[in-house]
């Protein structure tokens, strides 16, 4: 494993590094400690061509001005939090709210926007990321110890693993916002890429873009992937669910009885991902407008540029029963792993 370091930026008058790590089959990842973010994968297609497979800012600038959650750490609470208000017994916690009357990926300030310590062991590929975040953080209570650790392997696998505790009772479900576009070209849509996930059950979404509470079946409907298909047969379609935000930007629900959780492939590279996670649902959004705040490779993020698979549990599962639990206390450690698995599929 070889591991480099880089300068990406400065941030609060600090230089901000950005630390790659290359293993034998020449697969690199690298990651910045603003947000803990990812800000290359680079894999090979089927003629060995190396190429940076997802969606990323070139500038920190752009990073901390626009917030874009390009590969970032997302928490305390990924997702959505209704009316950013929830209950632990006979009390009610308001948290700060950033997306009209809601809380949105942890809130204003949200562990994306943080700057982390970090530790490289090239030895064993790893980067761990280390935060602790004060009590009253966007309204949250308890102070936390949070560490994210990013693992590249020999097996060309990114292993993302969070550990976290509080000294209160608290609310904890992070996720990683990476943004996939398997063609190394980020002016080619990921329209034509083939989704497959181990689900059987998809939220619908509500107003304002917050879960529904309920599940629902997704047989006979666009968001059955549990076979191959191409991703645009969802977003191009007229489902009410989907016309509207003119794409995917919904939870899934995992099957727990099935190792491999979801397979994106590009059929052009020949590219193929492997997802394996512990949580109990991904949620898939299809990057579904433009963005010209910022430019990416000369032009602004074009609309369906990259998509996600961002682990977690349920969103909103606090309000919303039988989503999961996202209750972490004192006496407890929160651990929960994710794996990417790269590879090329002929």
């Amino acid at each position: 494993m070889e591991l480099t370091k880089t300068v990406f930026g400065t941030y609060e008058g600090k230089d901000v590094h950005e630390y790659t790590l290359t293993n034998s089959k020449g697969v690199s990842i690298s990651a910045m400690p603003l947000g803990a973010t990812l800000t290359k994968l680079v894999t090979p297609d089927k003629d060995g061509k190396k190429e940076n497979i997802t969606l990323n800012v070139e500038s920190l600038e752009d990073f901390v001005t626009h917030r874009p959650f390009y590969g970032a750490t997302i928490g305390r609470v990924a997702g959505r939090i209704t009316k950013g208000k929830y209950s632990l017994g006979d009390k009610e916690i308001q948290l700060d709210v950033n997306e009209g009357n809601n809380l949105l990926h942890g809130g204003p300030k949200g562990l994306d926007t943080k700057l982390w310590d970090v530790e490289a062991n090239e030895d064993e590929g790893k980067l761990s990321f280390n935060y602790e975040s004060p009590a009253g953080e966007n309204g949250f209570p308890g102070t936390m110890q949070i560490t994210v650790t990013y693992t590249l392997t020999e097996a060309n696998e990114w292993v993302i693993d969070y550990t976290a505790t509080t000294d209160e009772t608290t609310l904890f479900n992070p996720t990683n916002h990476v943004y996939f576009n398997l063609a190394g070209d980020i002016n080619k849509p990921i329209l034509n890429h083939e989704l497959e996930l181990a689900s059987r059950h998809y939220v619908p979404l509500a107003e304002e873009n917050l879960p529904g509470g309920n599940l629902e079946s997704v047989e006979g409907t666009p968001f059955d992937f549990t076979v191959l298909k191409p991703v645009k047969d969802a977003v191009l379609s007229d489902h009410p669910q989907i016309k509207p935000l003119n794409g995917l930007d919904h939870p899934f629900v995992l099957d727990q009885k099935d190792e491999v959780k979801a397979r994106l492939y590009d059929s052009e590279s020949k590219r193929e991902v492997k997802l394996f996670t512990d949580c109990n649902s991904v949620v898939v959004f299809t990057h579904n407008g433009e963005v010209d705040d910022y430019t990416i490779d000369g032009g602004p993020a074009k609309q369906y540029a990259g998509i996600t698979l961002e682990t977690q549990t349920l969103p909103d599962a606090i309000n919303q029963p039988g989503f999961g639990n996202i209750i972490l206390k004192p006496e407890e450690t929160f651990r929960s792993r994710t794996t990417y698995e790269f590879g090329v599929r002929n």
